[in-house]
């Protein structure tokens, strides 16, 4: 039913890029600590960025456990599930690292999604994962969706803020500084967007 692979490659790779949403899965080290689970679905927002190493964008949200959790420990795991097709579970393991805007590497990084402009969506980092573990499964239970299309109430709710704006936001909300367990989360204030490279 279940194997694992060593690479993102061919079939996996295909299929990973193929679904309209994924899901990503952290925790706390401490065992009271909360488990958080999200899911990500704005188009062009997820990169494959060799046969180890995928990366999405991290948009402006009420909260920030996923990246608390990933200054903490490191520890992700990533789901794609077929809605439509063949059924299919991709789960990639790893190691993630939220890279935030003011990293040398960003703007490189950044350059890597060209399906979406993240100016619309308050962009606070880019979470780069180093798979560990890639494991497919059957996929059985999982029900038939069809996809219509992206919402565009997160577009058109943050691209209206600029980098200060949108600062001022995140400091408003009490788990986006701090997780919902004391853990540091996004630093603030934000820094400012690099110019497009």
């Amino acid at each position: 039913m279940g194997k694992a692979y060593e690479r993102i490659d061919g079939r996996l790779r295909a299929f990973i890029e193929a679904q309209p949403i994924f899901f990503t899965a952290t925790s706390p080290l401490d065992a009271d600590g909360t488990v958080n689970l999200s899911p990500k679905g704005v188009s062009g927002s997820f990169a494959v960025l060799d046969e180890q190493t995928v990366a999405y964008l991290d948009f402006a949200g009420s909260t920030a456990e996923t990246v608390a959790h990933l200054r903490e420990n490191g520890r992700i795991t990533l789901m794609w599930c077929a809605f439509q097709g063949p059924p299919n579970i991709v789960r990639v393991h790893g190691r993630g690292e939220p890279v935030f805007r003011d990293d040398p590497r960003f703007p490189e990084l950044l350059g890597r999604f060209d399906g979406v402009d993240p100016s619309l969506h308050g962009l606070r980092a880019i979470i780069v994962v180093t798979a560990e573990l890639i494991r497919d499964t059957c996929g059985y239970g999982v029900p038939f969706m069809s996809y219509d299309e992206d919402r565009t109430l997160h577009g058109q709710r943050f691209a209206r803020e600029d980098d200060a704006s949108l600062s001022a936001y995140f400091e408003k909300k009490e788990h986006v500084a701090t997780s919902m367990d004391g853990l540091p989360g996004l630093p603030l204030p934000l820094p400012v967007m690099p110019p497009a490279s």
